[in-house]
This record gives C-alpha cells, structure tokens and sequence, in this order.
C-alpha cells in the first residue's frame, strides 16, 4: 500500500473527519463563525471528535473536581458544548447540579439529551453575559479555552457570577495559554484579591489513538474565588 493510499485510508475514517473538524474549529474567529461551525458539528461531535479522536479531557475535569470535593452548590459549564464534561462529573458525583452555558443553540439541544444539566442557556462570552445566574459554587470547562475560542477576557466576568469560596477547574490549552497571555490575566486576578493562586496541571487532550494530536494537552487552572 502507498502512502497515499494511507492517506486516503486516514482521510475517510472517523478519525480523519476529527482532525478536520477539529481544523475547522480552531480556525473559527468570531460569535457568528461559532454559531454556523456548530449549528451543523453537533449532531457528529460525541461520534466523529469525541470518539474519533478519544478525548480524554473532560474526564480529566470531572477528576479535578472531586479531588476538590463536593461542590456545596450549583456548577457551572463554561461552553458545555454536547454535555461531555457534566456527564464526567456525573459519573464521580452523580447529585451535584450543573448549569451548562454555550454560544451554539444545537450544541445546548445535544446536551439536553443526556439529562445532565439542571439548566442549560445559550450565550456569547465574548460579549455581555451579566444576565446569567449567579452564586455558582465552581466553575469548570473542557475545550472553550483554545485556538479560536475564549481567551482569558471573560474571567473577571465569569468570577463575578461565583459565590465566594467557588472553586475553578478551568481548562485551557496549553499552547493557547501562552500565546493570549492567560497567565498576565491569571497575576492581575490575584493582585485584585479575587483568586488565590492558581495551581496548574498539565493533562492530555486525547488518548493518544491519533498520533497527529497525541501531544496536545491542556492546563487545568485550580483556584479559588475569593
């Protein structure tokens, strides 16, 4: 067999398609951009991405939570997406309740699903996003903050909605961290007083079935509101 023959063969599975999806994603650079991508990506996204490139990472969320304990109220999902990171939590902590919010209004449709979520609301963090509830008792995300998606700008919004003493397992990719300066948003956070200081675990992305993205992984910020 060629290698193109290889390529063809690479091209025409699932996991071809979750590379090219995952491509299309990160290359997407505004709300409207968003809203197209995913209006048609969530009915495939659990099959083609998830499973197509064995997404490890909202697992890795969900055990970052319960290492911090139980939640003593409700959580937020920070682009939910299709619900995967509720559903790991669910599995550790199946009473905790959770509040999903993404800017796709099929993405929210998919989650809905798999009863998960004790709300679920569409929404740009990019722009005004003050009507969202408050009080959350932590917040977590898997997948939202990287190439093409949020950066650190919504932060100081997204603490305003936490309780104080909420905690944050926030997961960002790591070579997006560097490159929108997470870190600078991080210090001025805590120079205001509202974290404590953030501890940082590196965590793969994938199980490593796809060798074009076996190393990618992701920073899980863990801090506290304050």
């Amino acid at each position: 067999m060629s290698a193109n023959d290889n390529e063809r063969d690479r091209a025409g599975s699932g996991e071809g398609e979750g590379e090219a999806l995952l491509a299309g994603a990160y290359a997407l650079q505004t709300p409207d951009q968003h809203v197209s991508y995913y209006r048609d990506f969530a009915a495939h996204y659990d099959s083609t991405f998830a499973d197509g490139l064995g997404y490890v990472y909202p697992l890795a969320i969900a055990a970052t939570l319960a290492e911090l304990g139980r939640p003593s109220g409700p959580v937020l999902d920070i682009g939910c997406g299709t619900g995967l990171v509720a559903a790991a939590i669910h599995s550790r902590q199946p009473d905790v309740a959770i509040d999903g919010v993404d800017i796709s209004p099929e993405m929210i449709e998919k989650a809905a699903t798999k009863g998960a979520y004790r709300d679920l609301m569409v929404a740009d963090l990019t722009g005004d996003f003050s009507h969202l509830p408050t009080g959350y008792t932590a917040i977590v995300s898997a997948g939202t903050f990287t190439h093409g998606h949020l950066g650190p700008e919504p932060l100081a919004g997204l603490i305003d909605h936490c309780a104080a003493g909420a905690v944050a397992a926030l997961g960002v990719n790591s070579a997006h961290f560097a490159a929108r300066g997470f870190q600078a948003a991080l210090d001025r956070l805590q120079a205001q007083g509202l974290i404590t200081v953030p501890r940082f675990q590196e965590v793969p992305i994938y199980d490593g079935r796809d060798a074009a993205h076996a190393d990618d992984t992701a920073y899980i910020l863990n801090f506290q509101i304050t």
